[in-house]
């Protein structure tokens, strides 16, 4: 039986007043948004409300603790204006992953599924058209406990609010290496996405975009000598005719935008290898003139391509984007069976109806 979900529009939509063709990332949302309470043991109240404040205690564990966990996922429009949603059920699922390391409850699938359904179909027309935007969609989970004190939480809050956006990046980006920060360590929330995990990275985001560049590549914790993933996205390099990634050893996220790139590559008959990368084989590759591609892959970015690294004041550089004939395919294909105008044998995509 499906947890019941109870609906509550808008009087009158706020997108009369909102250009849908000239967006800033993050900056607007859509007239509604899915609630849900867990307390006394249990999923309580579920419903969809006009999106709004929402009137929270200054004593509010997630404020304090950081006791917060969250997704991004898109939806985009095909030939017939139907939404499509692209691989939701990874989402769900690390949601839940993230949720257990966090000790909070595991979600119901339905609550997920059908919650994101009857608020996409209450928005949709909040979905921009324009080639490379979509609506983007933050599901997320708080500790709502009002107490301070480290201790077992009870109480806690779902949620889904969605944005309609442009691209996250508009030109290629360029990468500082960190060499004196760590995101991640084993043993920590590398693998998951906790608010807390990039909170930290602010202040080295902003030295870096001092330095002139727009991104921070993580490194180990330990010999800041292995490449881990870049602040919004996971990284690839092209060294020679090989792709290379991280591999997932509980330090950076499981991506659904990595994952998938990886099945297209190898779809195409493209050698990848997730293994241990690094930094000295980057620098040999870019020495030798053989750091053929680099980019970064995330929902928000998608495939993002990487300019240059910043590593010890030197300045690799990667081949012009134009020459990157590959990951501008990938990318194509990518974006093709997103909004159904490819075959979508992978069994990705979700159509809202």
């Amino acid at each position: 039986m499906s947890f019941p979900i109870s609906i509550h529009p808008i009087e009158k939509s706020r997108l009369s007043g909102v250009d849908l063709k000239h967006l800033t990332f993050g900056k607007e949302f859509t007239d509604h948004m899915l609630v849900a309470d867990f307390y006394d043991g249990k999923w309580q109240k579920c419903e969809i409300v006009p999106y709004g404040l929402v009137p929270t205690s200054p004593s509010i564990y997630a404020l304090h603790y950081g006791q917060s966990i969250f997704e991004g996922m898109k939806a985009v429009l095909d030939k017939a204006g139907n939404p499509m949603l692209f691989r939701p059920m990874d989402n769900f699922h690390r949601l839940n992953y993230s949720g257990k390391r966090m000790a909070m409850p595991q979600l119901p699938e339905d609550i997920f599924m059908n919650g994101l359904m009857e608020l996409l179909k209450l928005d949709k027309n909040w979905i921009p058209k324009e080639e490379g935007s979509a609506l983007y969609i933050r599901p997320f989970m708080y500790c709502a406990d009002e107490l301070i004190g480290i201790k077992p939480t009870e109480v806690f809050q779902f949620k889904i609010i969605m944005s309609p956006v442009s691209k996250y990046y508009n030109d290629p980006v360029k990468i500082l290496v960190a060499d004196k920060y760590v995101r991640a360590s084993h043993g920590g929330t590398g693998d998951i996405k906790a608010a807390g995990n990039y909170g930290g990275t602010m202040l080295p985001m902003i030295e870096a975009k001092q330095k002139g560049f727009d991104q921070v590549l993580w490194m180990d914790a330990v010999e800041y000598k292995y490449l881990n993933e870049i602040g919004s996205m996971n990284v690839f390099v092209q060294i020679g005719d090989t792709f290379l990634t991280p591999d997932l050893d509980g330090n950076i996220l499981d991506g659904v935008t990595r994952r998938s790139v990886i099945a297209l590559l190898k779809d195409e008959g493209y050698k990848v290898e997730e293994r241990k990368i690094s930094i000295d084989e980057i620098v040999a590759a870019a020495d030798k003139g053989i750091l053929n591609d680099a980019f970064g892959t995330g929902t928000a970015a998608s495939i993002a391509p990487i300019d240059l690294f910043g590593y010890n004041d030197k300045t690799l550089k990667v081949k012009p984007v134009a020459e990157r004939k590959i990951s501008n395919h990938i990318l194509h294909r990518l974006d093709a069976i997103k909004c159904g105008n490819e075959a979508d044998k992978f069994g990705w995509v979700m159509e809202v109806k």
